[in-house]
């Protein structure tokens, strides 16, 4: 993984994830909450739909959520745990989709104790790119 980060980290965007996770946490079903910035500033949240059929993550949750919204360029993405977790690192199904979707976006990690900004590739070293085939 690149040491250098992603244009800094977000703090916003951290808090914003970890007050849903404070708010809407709901045992099991809802446990990880995540927060996405948009091109234009906003902010979007959204937490996770635990099922025993393979639910949505957060992130999953989190780019239909966006766009719904209208919000269709996620530059910066995080999620965090209920129960004061903090920072948690997506599995590697988000990982897949969110370079799939958003391949330059920012993903917010802890590493060595702190909070870094990695581009979504450097989370998946040699993987293969859905969106070169994409027309802009």
């Amino acid at each position: 993984m690149s040491a250098i980060a992603h244009e800094g980290v977000d703090r916003e965007l951290v808090e914003a994830a970890e007050e849903v996770a404070r708010r809407y946490s709901r045992g099991d079903n809802h446990s990880v909450a995540a927060a996405g910035r948009n091109a234009d500033g906003r902010i979007i949240t959204a937490v996770n739909v635990y099922h025993f059929t393979g639910g949505p993550c957060a992130e999953l949750v989190l780019i239909g959520a966006a766009a719904g919204q209208g919000a269709y360029d996620l530059t910066t993405v995080v999620a965090v745990g209920d129960g004061g977790r903090g920072v948690i690192p997506p599995c590697g199904r988000c990982r897949q989709v969110l370079l799939d979707y958003f391949p330059k976006v920012g993903v917010i990690i802890e590493q060595d104790s702190e909070l870094r900004t990695l581009p979504v590739l450097d989370l998946l070293p040699g993987a293969y790119v859905w969106a070169d085939h994409q027309d802009d």
